[in-house]
């Protein structure tokens, strides 16, 4: 499983929920100006300010997230992509190793 993709997804899951209540927001501002409940300047400040606000907590959002999957893949015992790389240079090593010591006793 590539767990950078599997976070990676969920991030932008993330960003595309943001995306939308950003529209949702948009259309309610919108309505409010069309009930004359604002003005279209009024309307804007305040939108502009609400996704203003969901993009700063989506950055939040995106670092808890990051942090909690990191921990979970860490309580599952999976490993990180640095630990796997290490096996994978001790593998070559050995394997290496071991094909010397063939063609030692060949020879």
């Amino acid at each position: 499983m590539d767990n950078n993709n599997w976070m990676q997804q969920l991030l932008m899951l993330g960003i595309g929920t943001t995306s939308v209540v950003a529209d949702k927001l948009r259309e309610v501002g919108d309505q409010l100006v069309k009930d004359g409940k604002l003005d279209s300047e009024q309307a804007k400040t305040v939108m502009d300010d609400m996704v203003q606000q969901l993009k700063s907590e989506q950055g939040n959002w995106e670092s808890n997230m990051q942090r909690q999957l990191r921990n979970m893949l860490q309580d599952l015992g999976v490993p990180r992509q640095s630990e796997v790389d290490e096996l994978r240079g001790r593998i070559d090593r050995l394997e290496r190793q071991v094909r010397d010591l063939e063609n030692k006793l060949w020879r």
